[in-house]
């Protein structure tokens, strides 16, 4: 798809962070996987390219946590000063397994990710036809961070939010 250049690629690969990111993070409720995360984020970071350059991104996200904290649906939009992109997902639990779909509607983009969550911590794998990405995020407080790790022209992708 020719929209996959590379700013396309660090628009996917950073939506896809910051999907699972979001996805995997919720809830006011005081238990499950998702226990402490819903409500408003914002925060910055950086886009990490193949050929070693990098680029500031900025983020806002909305979650709410529902089934008992067992699911979660996201709103993230992040932009930088060449590129935006608007996502969503819907992430379910089981036990400390957790899987979902999401997307980015402006550019037709969707996929899958699974992993696992639980202490503070998600591991997560996401796909999307011709991407894939391993994704860790850690909350402390009102802290978030995640990292993603690619093969592709997105390298990385590092975001640190706070709860508004």
């Amino acid at each position: 798809m020719k929209f996959f250049g590379r700013s396309g690629q660090a628009i996917k690969a950073a939506g896809i962070g910051a999907a699972l990111l979001f996805s995997v993070s919720a809830s006011h409720a005081q238990s499950g996987p998702f226990a402490g995360f819903d409500g408003a984020w914002s925060g910055t970071g950086t886009v990490s390219l193949s050929d070693g350059s990098t680029e500031r991104i900025r983020c806002k996200a909305d979650y709410k946590v529902g089934g008992g904290g067992l699911s979660l649906k996201q709103n993230l939009h992040c932009a930088s000063d060449s590129y935006k992109f608007d996502l969503s997902s819907d992430v379910t639990s089981q036990g400390d397994r957790i899987s979902g779909r999401w997307s980015e509607a402006s550019r037709n983009v969707f996929g899958e990710l699974q992993g696992t969550a639980g202490g503070g911590q998600i591991d997560v794998f996401v796909e999307a036809a011709g991407f894939a990405a391993n994704l860790t995020l850690r909350t402390n407080g009102s802290k978030q961070t995640v990292n993603i790790i690619s093969k592709g022209e997105i390298r990385g992708v590092n975001i640190t939010m706070v709860k508004s």
